[in-house]
């Protein structure tokens, strides 16, 4: 894959390099990054890093020979709304020694690696984002939003009466290496009709299922089961763990969701529906779902589902190419608005019409017309999938509505029928 991170390129900051490391340190760069996420007890996993490492794509902060700050990114494959697959590089691994913070080390490592994600021809980078006020600055906004539910299943008596079921289908529990064989191509079918849904390779498998085991992950092996309809075909996977505890003689336990993958609803009530039955269960906990789920809704008492951590945000967006992000999306109905977007950076600057046919397809273009609404690269990212509304940006104050109504117009616009979610941590 060309137009890489130049491995031989050395940037100087306030007196340290920052560059790309080689295969041969990158055990090095493993510890560094341990000691950055606030875990230098934490053992290494040279094999697996070797196995991440692509020339020029892992980079690191350097006092003298000593690895101080650390950065890894790849391409992946990203659903937006209507199904289209974009091109997206994904940052992962940064941290910063806090004996070096505040020197410009992340900086100089975000620069390197969008501008080379940028000659690539990604249309987007991506991260999930540990703190809020950092990524920001670098044009990066929210645009996918987690959910999560805890049932009390003494408040409910399981799921509503006719929900629609699988005539014939059935559920099975099924083993780590079934998990991997069998879930890597139901969900590379399920992220096609999410939009925020990223691509995951072997690596992620391997390492879900435990063919990779990396120190300091705090494995404990799932249920796991999976649906399979009337010819066999499998149209769904549920991952669940049990803490098996007991108040006196009676059972207290809470049964935690992990993840839960429908092709349909039927599919759904039939996994819901074993999940919601499990004995000496008092309480389900959902870590994370799409924030448009209709679990709650699936409840004979909705109000049995109370919101859980899981509401936050989490993958953020910036967009490098604007016309190539937005012409590969679809919309919520016809017309036209303009864009100011201002961009510190450059990817994003400029002003853009997005023109929208009948069918819901549109196109992006530069232009030198009037603009309608004006807003930075960050707010951009965050409208880009869907994750915020424009009347509900201009209402904080983060954008300008320039033509009255501009708002509710373009609102209208970008609507997606499916709120951006994605499930997959990297």
């Amino acid at each position: 894959m060309g137009n890489e991170i130049d491995d031989t390129a050395v940037d100087t900051v306030d007196g340290l390099q920052v560059r790309a490391v080689s295969v041969d340190e990158v055990e090095e760069w493993n510890r560094a990054l341990n000691f950055g996420f606030l875990r230098p007890h934490a053992g290494i996993a040279p094999g697996l890093r070797r196995r991440q490492w692509e020339p020029g794509r892992m980079q690191a902060g350097f006092d003298g020979d000593r690895q101080i700050a650390t950065f890894r990114s790849f391409d992946v494959e990203l659903t937006v709304p209507g199904g289209a697959l974009v091109r997206a590089d994904a940052l992962t691994n940064v941290t910063v020694s806090a004996t070096h913070r505040r020197r410009g080390l992340l900086s100089a490592m975000m620069r390197r690696d969008l501008e080379s994600a940028a000659q690539r021809g990604c249309a987007v980078a991506v991260l999930m984002a540990a703190e809020y006020n950092i990524y920001g600055r670098f044009g990066f906004g929210p645009a996918t939003q987690g959910c999560g539910w805890t049932v009390d299943l003494s408040r409910t008596r399981g799921l509503r009466e006719g929900l629609p079921g699988v005539p014939g289908g059935r559920v099975d529990f099924v083993t780590l290496a079934e998990q991997r064989e069998l879930g890597a191509p139901l969900y590379d079918r399920w992220r096609l009709t999410q939009p925020g849904a990223i691509a995951r390779d072997d690596i992620w498998w391997e390492r879900t299922t435990r063919v990779i085991e990396v120190p300091g992950d705090d494995f404990k092996e799932p249920f796991v089961a999976v649906h399979r309809n009337a010819d066999g075909e499998v149209t769904g996977l549920v991952v669940y763990r049990i803490d098996n505890k007991w108040d006196g003689a009676v059972p207290d336990s809470t049964l935690t969701v992990e993840e839960l993958i429908a092709l349909d609803l039927p599919t759904a009530v039939e996994l819901w529906r074993l999940v919601l039955s499990v004995d000496w269960v008092r309480r389900v906990v959902v870590e994370g779902v799409a924030p448009d789920d209709p679990l709650p809704l699936l409840l004979q008492d909705p109000r049995a589902a109370t919101p859980d951590k899981g509401n936050a945000d989490a993958m953020w967006l910036r967009l490098l190419d604007v016309e190539a992000a937005f012409g590969a999306r679809s919309y919520g109905a016809a017309g036209r608005v303009v864009l100011e977007v201002e961009d510190h950076l450059g990817y994003a600057s400029g002003r853009f019409a997005i023109e929208v046919a009948e069918d819901g397809t549109g196109r992006c273009v530069r232009t030198t017309d009037d603009a309608d609404l004006a807003l930075d690269a960050c707010r951009l990212g965050s409208l880009y999938l869907g994750a915020e509304t424009v009347p509900r940006l201009a209402a904080a104050g983060l954008l300008t509505e320039l033509r009255p109504g501009a708002a509710v117009a373009a609102d209208l616009l970008l609507r997606t029928p499916l709120r951006a979610w994605t499930p997959t941590e990297f």
